[in-house]
């Protein structure tokens, strides 16, 4: 049976909940187990696909088409363990299933309620696909006390005592923050958190303390005292150089082995940290360095584009060297020309990204004409490939009217909203003017390369598969045309009728792609088109 670490957050959780959870899992992995993350999000929104990136960040999307909270992309990139619908649950799932059941009858006139309804549901969750873990982490989103998280506390009030006190502990993560006027840290918060917590019923076996200061010795003690656990469980999380420091960190003060003694496990031998090491070893001692322009629209929050950003230092990684990301508002381009020289011919490469909506489209396909015309590394990603098309078409192919019909209508679709192809299971059909969170192309679909493509060389493969998150596709249509202009139509989805990638050969890196293959970046296994790109961007640095 799979022991459970259940992860809650105390004053300010959000400073590393996820991150802390991540590095755990990776820490017991290095130690040789077998692990999986689940997230419990308060949130009332069915999946977190309909929240905005300026509400919550960017939505991860796995492999099996769920739409999940960001922090899901932090436990892949830690762990290597793909993600799958059943790890991340929002308050609006459970209750939209309950209330589905009560509708069908499934309660027999019951009355239904939070405990046992709900606390049922949210435990079932937990407990769902387990048999083959030896740990399974749970972190409860939101902070201890918020009137929404309340029925995820008490599931796990429960489930400890359903499973036994030694299967099952809880580790609180809380902020001991540094009073600059007094000089000191202040215990309090933690204190008071933790006694909120223990008024639910669920009493910390291990607290995981923020501070931007070294912890004292008589601090430590301190909160071990007024907190009920032992000092050598109080454990010091402060600021990192990088987040794949984070791992070391935790290990060097003790935070696996304290997990370990609190299930009465004593550790065999130490883990096996090289790759960790050999990653921090990347980062810290670069060869080299470079600078890629994102053009973007959610540049206003970088967590929108959070994978994103992690892939690009993943780049880094593979070629040993810094990668310094520049942030730019697309919008800029709309209305001075000015701004598209002073902004990006400074850069080393250009990648524009993701996005929904016609605001800054224009600003984008702009970027891509500065990228084409001057021979600048050019990655185009979802919506990017699609401005690729579309850039194409109008300076290349002659068709001057290109645009999208997700701007409106237009007599030359050269994007379009597809309503039916061959999918995962057969044919899958979405109507044009159905919910917007049930007409998108989600999860992993298959592709297929051209032999002869820059594509295949980089992936050294011709059959793979990537993550999607659009409703948009590029026409096909316009093939001929638009190959006409240069732009080939490298990937195709098995079936001949989906563009999953276009390249110019004739340019020193090129490249647009449907998907999002930041989603399958990680540090020890950097995504190859992140590792080419970087490439190309080190040696076009050495040429200006």
């Amino acid at each position: 049976m799979a022991r459970y670490i259940f992860i809650t957050g105390g004053v300010v959780s959000s400073l590393g909940k996820g991150l802390m959870a991540a590095s755990l899992a990776a820490l017991l992995q290095a130690r040789g187990y077998r692990v999986r993350i689940r997230k419990f999000d308060p949130y009332l929104n069915v999946d977190p696909g309909t929240m905005s990136p300026y509400q919550h960040g960017e939505v991860y999307v796995t492999d099996d088409g769920a739409e999940t909270d960001l922090d899901l992309g932090h436990y892949e990139r830690f762990t290597g363990v793909a993600s799958r619908q059943s790890d991340n649950i929002t308050s609006g799932r459970i209750y939209k299933t309950i209330i589905e059941r009560e509708r069908r009858g499934d309660y027999l006139g019951a009355t239904v309620q939070v405990i046992p309804h709900v606390t049922d549901a949210i435990k079932a969750f937990a407990r769902a696909e387990t048999d083959d873990l030896d740990f399974v982490l749970c972190e409860i989103g939101g902070t201890v006390g918020d009137i929404e998280s309340l029925p995820f506390i008490e599931s796990i009030r429960q489930l400890k005592n359903e499973v036994g006190r030694g299967n099952a502990i809880s580790v609180h993560v809380t902020l001991v923050p540094y009073i600059a006027a007094a000089g000191e840290l202040k215990t309090k918060p933690t204190q008071h958190s933790v006694r909120e917590l223990a008024a639910l019923g669920v009493q910390p076996d291990v607290l995981v303390c923020r501070c931007e200061k070294p912890l004292p010795v008589s601090e430590r003690a301190k909160i071990a005292l007024f907190c009920n656990v032992p000092e050598s469980a109080v454990i010091p999380a402060l600021d990192a150089a990088s987040i794949y420091a984070v791992p070391l960190q935790y290990h060097a003060e003790g935070l696996d082995s304290e997990v370990l003694r609190a299930f009465g496990i004593t550790p065999s031998s130490p883990p096996d940290l090289s790759r960790w090491q050999e990653i921090v070893d990347r980062l810290q001692h670069p060869e080299g360095e470079v600078t890629v322009g994102v053009v973007g629209k959610y540049v206003g929050l970088q967590d929108a584009y959070k994978s994103l950003n992690e892939a690009l230092v993943h780049g880094g990684i593979a070629n040993r060297v810094k990668v310094n990301v520049r942030w730019i508002d697309a919008e800029l381009f709309e209305h001075d020309d000015e701004e598209i020289v002073s902004q990006l011919e400074p850069l080393d490469a250009i990648l524009v990204p993701g996005a929904f909506g016609e605001r800054g489209a224009e600003g984008k396909i702009k970027s891509v004409r500065f990228a084409r015309e001057r021979e600048i590394p050019y990655f185009g990603i979802c919506f990017g490939m699609q401005m690729a098309c579309i850039e194409g078409a109008r300076d290349l192919a002659g068709i001057a009217e290109a645009s999208s019909t997700e701007f409106g209508p237009t007599e030359q679709p050269v994007v379009g909203l597809i309503t039916e192809w061959m999918g995962r299971d057969g044919l899958e059909q979405r109507e044009a003017q159905g919910d917007l969170g049930g007409t998108m192309r989600l999860g992993a679909y298959d592709a297929t390369l051209a032999g002869n493509s820059v594509v295949a060389s980089i992936y050294g493969d011709t059959q793979i598969s990537e993550r999607h998150r659009h409703r948009y596709e590029v026409n096909t249509g316009y093939r001929e045309a638009l190959e006409k202009g240069g732009l080939v139509f490298s990937g195709m989805s098995p079936d001949g009728t989906l563009p999953e990638i276009v390249e110019r050969p004739d340019h020193p890196w090129f490249v647009g792609v449907q998907f999002h293959p930041e989603l399958k970046s990680k540090p020890f296994d950097p995504h190859p088109l992140f590792a080419s790109f970087i490439e190309a961007a080190l040696k076009q640095s050495r040429l200006v």
